[in-house]
């Protein structure tokens, strides 16, 4: 058995039942997510598949918080890494405009840097290996307000959610004697809230979504 988080008191598969549940927030991030581009008349395939995977976030997520096996682990953790991955490509080519090379050094720097922070797990219950991806969203924030993008300061907000959701997931354990339960699943919820957002961003200003839209991308 897998025990990292506070709610956990045993090998059941419902032991975390608060964990387990909030997982339902990504599945409501990806619905929200296919909404809005079934506004459009054409749905780009990166986008579509950025909606998959928050999907896909959910059910592992929720594999592992019933089975709490260290297989369901990977499973946890290997699409939330492939989102990161994928949005961060797809921002740098379709918004940023990056050429395919630079685009891939810089996806391949952010991997490399989320494989070194697994290697500190044992630091702020393994919220370590969320920081470059943290780091990154808020320098495309930036980026995304100087350059007065289509909704200019969603990432920048974005950003914000997620330095409270990863507060949350670091201090779990420190929260037990206060909140039984912990602050794990404020993880699921804030975290999902995240995703949507840098979604929703990168469709705000994506040439073939806005145009069907009626956006103005700046």
């Amino acid at each position: 058995m897998v025990d990292l988080y506070c709610e956990r008191t045993g090998p059941d598969l419902w032991a975390e039942p608060v964990n387990a549940l909030t997982n339902l927030a990504f599945f409501t991030a990806a619905w929200a997510t296919w909404l809005l581009l079934n506004r459009a008349v054409e749905r780009p395939p990166g986008l579509v598949v950025l909606t998959a995977l928050l999907a896909t976030i959910g059910v592992g997520s929720l594999m592992f918080h019933t089975s709490a096996t260290t297989w369901a682990r990977i499973l946890d953790v290997a699409p939330i890494l492939v989102f990161q991955l994928t949005f961060f490509w797809l921002y740098l080519r379709e918004i940023v405009g990056a050429r395919a090379v630079i685009s891939a050094l810089a996806v391949g720097a952010l991997l490399i840097a989320a494989l070194v922070g697994r290697q500190f797990s044992d630091l702020l219950n393994g919220s370590v290996t969320y920081l470059p991806a943290f780091l990154v969203l808020f320098g495309l924030g930036l980026y995304h307000w100087a350059t007065r993008k289509h909704q200019p300061t969603v990432l920048l907000l974005a950003s914000s959610v997620f330095a409270a959701s990863l507060f949350f997931r670091a201090f779990d354990q420190a929260f037990c004697p206060f909140v039984p339960v912990g602050t794990h699943f404020l993880w699921h919820l804030l975290n999902a809230l995240v995703l949507y957002l840098a979604v929703r961003a990168l469709a705000a200003n994506w040439p073939m979504v806005t145009r069907n839209l009626g956006l103005a991308a700046h």
